[in-house]
Formats: structure tokens, sequence, C-alpha cells
């Protein structure tokens, strides 16, 4: 059942995924045919279950799920990582890597390798200060509060 995500209670899980750019308005638009067409017949155990969803800066695709009216099963988190692995076949972007990092410059997001970020910091091309997406989030009020922070905020601090 397709809820809307602002609708959803703080307690929702949530999934983070970054693309490795950004999506044309083109792509936007078929992705906002797409997922709802997704999460309004995603189940568990054959109950409905209440998700929803946004897309943050054209870049990242923010799924949440109510567990107060069903929980997500091995099969529907399965049935999302699957449905996550076409888009990015579809539109030959990384959705999946969570071994990469996102972090804004000004108002530019920048996608690097965790090598490359060790680096920058290394270099001191970022600082405690720079904002990092800690998509480690696991429910929506993390999200809300803690998921564009600065890096000494994040576990990308260790770096720094």
């Amino acid at each position: 059942m397709l809820v809307a995500f602002e609708a959803l209670p703080d307690t929702s899980r949530i999934w983070v995924y970054q693309a490795d750019r950004n999506f044309s308005e083109a792509e936007l638009k078929e992705l906002h045919e797409l997922i709802p067409q997704f999460l309004t017949q995603w189940t568990a155990h054959g109950a409905s279950l209440h998700a929803g969803y946004e897309i943050r800066y054209k870049r990242f695709i923010v799924f949440g799920l109510d567990q107060t009216q069903a929980s997500a099963s091995g099969c529907s988190i399965d049935a999302s990582v699957h449905f996550i692995q076409g888009l990015e076949k579809r539109f030959g972007v990384e959705l999946l890597d969570r071994m990469n990092v996102s972090f804004k410059q000004g108002d530019y997001i920048t996608y690097k390798s965790m090598a490359d970020f060790k680096k920058m910091a290394k270099a001191k091309a970022i600082s405690k200060n720079t904002i990092v997406f800690n998509n480690l989030v696991v429910n929506k009020q993390e999200y809300l509060e803690h998921w564009e922070v600065p890096a000494s905020e994040s576990w990308h601090g260790r770096f720094i």
C-alpha cells in the first residue's frame, strides 16, 4: 500500500539508495511511475506493506516502511533489492554499492569511493564540517535528523 512519505511515522524503517550521478528529468519522471507501482504491490507473507518514498537531490531514492502495520520479511526485502537492481540496469546507475560516499561541496553533491574519500580527508580537502550523507540511518526519525550531517557527527568522522 502506497503511503505519502511525510505521513509515515518516525519509527518507520528506512532504506537509502544513493545513485552515482543525478537522475535526468526524464528518468525522475519514470522513477515516479515505477516506484509507486512497486510499493503498491510490495507485500510480506501476503500482507500489504505500508510504504512510501521520496527522491532527494535527484540522486537519493529513499524507501520508508511503517512496520506497525506489517514488517518486512526476508522475501520482501529481497523483492525490494531486486527492484533496485532493475532500476540500476534500466538507468545505468549504481544504487547498491555502500562502499561509496556522497557529500556536499557547496551546492554540489560529490560521489566518491571510500578510498578517494579517505585520501581527500588526509589531504584536508574535506573537513569535520563537510556535510555528508549517512545512508546507514535505520528509521525515519534518524533519517530526518542524522542523514545529512557534518562529517564529525557521522561515522565518516573517523577519517577526518
